[in-house]
């Protein structure tokens, strides 16, 4: 009889435990539901959700690490008597792992201080923080993605409307340059009209410009590539700007070691990034400031930085800089081309470029490129 009622007691806490484990994963489900939550208010929802599967919930805390950053319940102390933990492993990396502890001393078992479902238990916790984890980066990757793709669309239209202005406006540039330089040459003409001419030819050059930038944006005009050296043209972009950075009280500090290796490009277009680079860098600096230009070789890839202590940006302006015609300059002072004509001529060489601001400390441009033939696109 004694032992019958032992046995009927026993079943009955397992029983307890089994609702307490079914509970607790039924939790861990309902706040996955949640598909508004972000990773990071899921992950505090789950780690208070933990404590009450366990044999002493009154003792227990708990903690969840997920590439670093701490999850933990009000009463986590990393001086703890007891602690078990189960890895979170996604795409076969460990990423974090799940951990419940008892920060003081229980009354000991046979078994140890956790119960071996409680091993299992945490495991499979730790396994369904892993699905979660996936399935959220995976829809935010989705996210991404679309909006790529979307912003893809928006600057395939955005071209094909550039190439279309372009040709357009190509012609009527060239009579109007043509007539402008004709009457340039009149021996007899009077020096207002001189003056009003040579206004005509500069704006119209000014233009032609832009036209060109224009069928650069929207790849019409194809690289010319030859073996060129990465340092040549940076001193190339910046023998033409040498000046103004000297006016503008701007000190240049240029890191160009002698072993870059040649690379396939163009070597005009890539200095008219270079130069427009500069240029922004410049204008972001009207106070004066350091610029400073750093190449370096890598992997089968060669690296060129140019970061300036100017204004920066903030992470809206940051977002679009890359946008065709967005500009934070004033008036005049800029068409909103030149960054993503840059963008467009070094994905044209199979490159990237990415940008790093921040308000009142300055910018910094990173370019990539390979230093290997890329099969034309």
């Amino acid at each position: 009889m004694e032992s019958s009622g032992c046995l009927n007691e026993r079943a009955q806490f397992d029983l307890l435990e089994r609702v307490k484990e079914l509970s607790c994963l039924y939790g861990i489900a309902r706040i996955a539901a949640e598909t508004n939550l972000s990773i990071d208010m899921v992950l505090d929802g789950i780690v208070e959700v933990l404590p009450a599967a366990w044999l002493d919930p009154g003792l227990a805390c708990a903690r969840i690490v997920l590439d670093g950053r701490s999850y933990l319940t009000s009463n986590y102390t990393r001086r703890v008597k007891h602690r078990q933990r189960a890895p979170i492993v996604i795409d076969g990396r460990k990423r974090g792992y799940v951990e419940v502890a008892y920060p003081e001393e229980k009354p000991g078992r046979d078994e140890g201080p956790f119960l071996k479902e409680e091993r299992a238990l945490i495991d499979t916790v730790a396994r369904e923080v892993a699905v979660i984890i996936m399935r959220r980066e995976a829809e935010q990757d989705k996210v991404k993605l679309e909006e790529q793709l979307r912003h893809a669309d928006r600057l395939a239209t955005i071209g094909q409307l550039a190439a279309g202005v372009a040709h357009e406006l190509n012609e009527p540039l060239g009579h109007i340059l043509g007539f402008a330089q004709l009457v340039q040459k009149c021996p007899d003409l009077p020096v207002q009209a001189k003056a009003d001419v040579d206004r005509i030819l500069s704006t119209s050059l000014y233009a032609r410009e832009i036209v060109k930038k224009l069928l650069m944006f929207s790849r019409q005009i194809s690289p010319q590539k030859t073996k060129v050296n990465l340092n040549h043209l940076v001193r190339n972009g910046l023998n033409l700007l040498e000046f103004r950075c000297a006016s503008d009280g701007i000190t240049v500090h240029c890191f160009l070691p002698s072993d870059l290796p040649e690379i396939d490009a163009d070597p005009s277009q890539l200095t008219q990034v270079f130069v427009n680079l500069i240029v922004n860098a410049i204008q972001a600096m009207p106070a004066g400031g350091t610029l400073t230009i750093r190449t370096l070789k890598g992997r089968g890839k060669v690296f060129l930085t140019i970061g300036d202590t100017g204004v920066g940006m903030d992470e809206e302006a940051l977002q679009k800089i890359f946008t065709p015609f967005f500009t934070t300059k004033d008036v005049g002072l800029g068409t909103g081309l030149g960054l993503p004509v840059a963008h467009g001529i070094i994905a044209a060489h199979g490159g990237s470029i990415k940008v790093e601001s921040k308000v009142g400390k300055g910018t910094t441009c990173r370019i990539q490129l390979p230093t290997k033939r890329n099969r034309p696109l």
